[in-house]
């Protein structure tokens, strides 16, 4: 196995608003090529002041941020040709139809190259014009739209045109299929998986879990502008609590009784939810599984199925912990 070289590295970066006293603090952790990476968090958690350090649109009042050793901020031109990047909310220039945008693009990555260094790819119009016409295709994009008329859904595609098509070794994307229909979503979700297989390094920030759950190698969780969880996302969802629909002859009748001769002998760290007269959803900590296999034991069971979990609810056991551990309620 060769060396993995680091392409994202971010050394205890810092970056507090003043007025708010919202901002980043103490982040830490490094992308590696040919890695996915899922940023995950809610508004205002700091996604978004991290992916601005990382292409150098801002300077952190303290800490490091490179790109393939390269300083984000000081060197932002020359991090700019490794970097493929999709805005949250993108913005256009409307006179211009979606053509005319990204052959504009072309033309400014071609005349900002500047002297190429050994090892570098020159790039070339003519194959940067043959993978936009490629993925415009793919995306089934009518390009000669003016971006003015475009909806949601076509600027977005362009936008996703504009990121990939100079065939960046890092490629940030924020939000990337907000406005997607579910088709395109899929259709950009291949593309990622096909992009993982290239050896590109991808650092994504979404909401919507299926990306990163089929994508990403690790999950990071930022919660007030700190990494509140990092690991990959089988490891992840494993820590979590299991959850386990029960069906039974008035199984769920019986989980509603207080007084029921069972249930109300039952582990307190069991989560009941009652979801039919005869089916309970139950939910254990993980290494409560065989107390919960002798629990049911005592009952009458038809059929016990595994819940599979959704990174969405391991994100969202996160949040209630912290939470929890801010009022004191785990020790």
């Amino acid at each position: 196995m060769g060396i993995l070289i680091t392409m994202i590295e971010i050394k205890n970066l810092n970056y507090n608003y003043p007025s708010s006293g919202k901002g980043i603090f103490d982040i830490d952790f490094e992308v590696r090529k040919g890695q996915v990476v899922g940023f995950l968090g809610p508004n205002g958690a700091g996604k978004t002041t991290t992916i601005r350090c990382i292409l150098g649109f801002m300077k952190a009042q303290s800490g490091t941020v490179t790109v393939n050793g390269i300083d984000c901020f000081n060197n932002a031109p020359q991090v700019a040709k490794y970097v493929g990047y999709i805005a949250g909310e993108p913005s256009f220039p409307d006179g211009m139809s979606g053509i005319e945008f990204l052959r504009f693009l072309i033309d400014l990555r071609i005349s900002e190259q500047g002297e190429v260094k050994e090892g570098e790819n020159k790039l070339d119009k003519e194959i940067l014009t043959q993978r936009m016409n490629t993925l415009v295709q793919y995306f089934e994009l009518n390009a000669n739209t003016k971006i003015k008329r475009m909806s949601k859904g076509m600027k977005q595609k362009t936008a996703i045109v504009a990121a990939f098509m100079h065939d960046p070794e890092v490629i940030i994307l924020d939000e990337p299929t907000s406005g997607l229909d579910p088709l395109m979503q899929a259709k950009f979700i291949d593309m990622l998986q096909n992009e993982k297989k290239r050896g590109k390094t991808i650092l994504i920030s979404s909401h919507m879990f299926a990306e990163i759950e089929r994508t990403a190698d690790r999950v990071l969780i930022i919660r007030d502008g700190r990494i509140v969880a990092e690991d990959q996302v089988k490891n992840l969802k494993k820590a979590q609590r299991k959850s386990f629909y029960v069906t039974g002859d008035g199984i769920g009748e019986r989980a509603g009784n207080a007084k029921d001769e069972i249930f109300s002998k039952m582990p307190k760290d069991f989560v009941i939810n009652v979801l039919a007269e005869n089916e309970v959803e139950f939910s254990v900590q993980t290494n409560e599984v065989d107390s919960f296999v002798k629990f049911i034991s005592k009952l009458k069971v038809e059929d016990i199925s595994k819940k599979e979990i959704k990174l969405e609810e391991v994100f969202m056991q996160y949040y209630k912990q912290d939470q929890q551990v801010e009022q004191g309620g785990i020790s």
